[in-house]
């Protein structure tokens, strides 16, 4: 895969949610599950460019856990796995 993406766009791989509870019970795959929030960043463009043309890098980096708006990020798949895009905006924490 190669991707790459533009302005203060972001590549993220969303991390699975989990099949079980917090309290130990297993879901099947028939339940419907929420929309991951976390993810792990692929790869960033280069940043945004402000109105006097200078480009405002992104402040978030490859291999970085992160947390997102749920329905900010648009959904794409690449060779049958799914990624988001998503603007810098929507990045709301990074999780260490």
């Amino acid at each position: 895969m190669n991707i790459k993406p533009l302005s203060d766009h972001i590549l993220i791989e969303p991390i699975k949610a989990s099949e079980k509870t917090e309290t130990g019970i297993f879901l099947p795959d028939t339940v419907d599950k929420e929309k991951s929030e976390q993810g792990i960043i692929i790869a960033v463009g280069n940043g945004k460019k402000t109105d006097d043309g200078k480009i405002v890098p992104v402040s978030v980096m490859p291999g970085q856990k992160v947390l997102f708006m749920k329905y900010g990020p648009s959904e794409i798949k690449v060779d049958g796995k799914e990624y988001l895009i998503a603007s810098e905006s929507d990045i709301l924490a990074i999780i260490e």
